[in-house]
């Protein structure tokens, strides 16, 4: 199968809540209210506590307690609780598509550093709108689940990465392009915004093209994540490439900065999704 294929199946058996597409039609009409988005995010109790729970959390970092939906789009805006939302659907299409292919506890772990690195890389480069960037850093792996779902096998062989053979070069070789293209495809089914999609797509190219900032960013963020987990078998010097961080203007530093606080939260944003279980 393709990487669209792949995408195909998966919306088949897990669509992207209505709620999803009404709160992004409030967004592009302009005579949409603040009370117009809380009653359509408040009909789902359980959505909305989670929402309060990400506004809340060290994702967003405000000062003050956030209690209620409305509160939170006033101080936030509607375009940071689309990601929350998307963040909270991230939760429930991980746990939908969970199974034994492959070692779950590392997904979660790797995908919610990954998230949290490229947020805070993000802030070192001088990107804005970097809520969307933990949600493509969250979501650049996605592919994974899908595989590992539709076909075990191939999951098992693509999980058999290693220093000489990187997991997306290895995914390249097993089924001809990488998991992040079928996370691109999904996403893109999902009409999610094509400034979250565009560096899932990109950034393992980010070597070998001259693209934006939130491509490089989630590419370091990317290797961090592999570092972090597998710190026997990868380091820094191997897997990030140090003229991408000049271009962004980020230090040796930086990275160490960035990795400490993904670990550091990393434990918090997996209690809120739901993966208590799979925290080291």
């Amino acid at each position: 199968m393709n990487a669209h294929e792949y995408a195909i199946q998966a919306n088949g058996s897990f669509a992207l809540p209505d709620a999803c597409f009404k709160v992004k039609s409030l967004m592009e009409d302009e005579n949409s209210t603040i009370e117009d988005f809380a009653n359509v995010i408040s009909v789902d109790p359980s959505m909305t506590s989670r929402l309060l729970q990400i506004a809340n959390s060290a994702i967003y970092s405000f000062p003050g307690e956030i209690s209620t939906i409305s509160r939170a789009i006033t101080i936030i805006g509607t375009q940071a609780i689309y990601n929350m939302m998307l963040v909270d659907v991230a939760a429930s299409a991980f746990k939908h598509f969970s199974n034994q292919a492959i070692d779950l506890k590392r997904f979660w772990q790797m995908s919610v550093f990954c998230g949290l690195a490229t947020k805070n890389l993000a802030i070192k480069s001088g990107i804005r709108d970097i809520e969307r960037l933990f949600v493509a850093g969250l979501l650049q792996n996605f592919g994974e689940l899908i595989v590992a779902k539709v076909t075990p096998e191939i999951a098992k062989r693509c999980e058999d990465y290693s220093s000489e053979h990187l997991p997306w070069d290895l995914q390249h070789q097993i089924l001809g392009y990488s998991y992040t293209d079928i996370s691109a495809e999904l996403l893109k089914i999902w009409q999610i915004p094509e400034k979250i999609i565009l560096p899932i797509r990109h950034y393992n190219e980010a070597q070998s093209i001259q693209i934006n900032k939130d491509v490089k960013v989630l590419y370091l963020a990317s290797r961090l994540a592999l570092v972090d987990y597998h710190p026997n078998d990868f380091n820094y010097d191997d897997t990030v490439d140090e003229s991408l961080c000049k271009s962004l203007g980020i230090s040796t530093d930086d990275l160490n900065s960035a990795a400490d606080f993904a670990s550091q939260e990393a434990e918090n944003i997996l209690n809120i999704m739901g993966a208590k279980l799979f925290t080291r």
